[in-house]
């Protein structure tokens, strides 16, 4: 088959495994994406498994204003042909939290310069771009990636702004960086509770609780 035909291909599998429910579900929750078929993520991977990973078609996929076209990308994307250019390009045209994750996690975090990316994105002032890049960094915390002291503090300084900022999402994916940090060890657990020392006496009751949810976290690994 040819580009054309695979995209087609693809269209008609995403019809045949549809699902109102899912996709209306979505929307109540403020996923209005242009079209979306409602297709379930274990589907959309059975679905992937059919091709082969191809460049030309994960870019044609991304390119298509579809939420199942979107995560499949992700998925059909062959590492060694993704320069960097082209995932700032895919950052900046995300715009649910979703495919920022499924895409961190298909691709993004497999990818050769994906810690490089991962501090560059997280210093970075967009949305989307530095909730990539706490994603990004969990999942390399979670393979056991350490830090030297110099990205340990750049790491942290970010963190703290980030969970102390007013996006929620950015909020997320910050947090969910630090407890996988945290997990490294006794040493970063202790770090980690230094950098968020402000917010263990601030008047506002999310930010005490989330020190202590680190504390916590940090106790369990002495």
């Amino acid at each position: 088959m040819d580009l054309q035909e695979q995209l087609k291909d693809i269209k008609t599998q995403f019809r045949l495994a549809m699902n109102g429910v899912v996709s209306k579900s979505m929307r109540d929750k403020g996923l209005d994406y242009k079209v979306n078929f409602g297709v379930e993520l274990p589907r959309l991977k059975e679905i992937a498994g059919y091709y082969p990973k191809n460049h030309q078609l994960a870019q044609a996929l991304w390119k298509e204003n579809i939420r199942e076209s979107k995560i499949l990308a992700g998925l059909l994307q062959p590492v060694e042909s993704f320069i960097p250019e082209l995932a700032d390009i895919w950052v900046e045209d995300m715009c649910y939290p979703e495919i920022a994750e499924l895409t961190c996690m298909n691709l993004f975090q497999y990818l050769p310069y994906a810690s490089q990316k991962a501090f560059e994105w997280i210093a970075d002032e967009r949305s989307y771009f530095q909730a990539c890049g706490f994603l990004i960094l969990a999942r390399l915390f979670s393979k056991g990636m350490t830090l030297n002291e110099r990205s340990e503090n750049e790491y942290l300084d970010q963190v703290v702004a980030a969970i102390q900022s007013p996006a929620s999402f950015q909020q997320r994916a910050a947090y969910t960086s630090l407890l996988k940090y945290v997990r490294l060890g006794k040493e970063q657990g202790q770090k980690a509770l230094k950098a968020l020392s402000v917010m263990k006496s601030s008047d506002k009751p999310e930010w005490k609780l989330l020190y202590e949810e680190v504390k916590s976290e940090t106790e369990e690994n002495l």
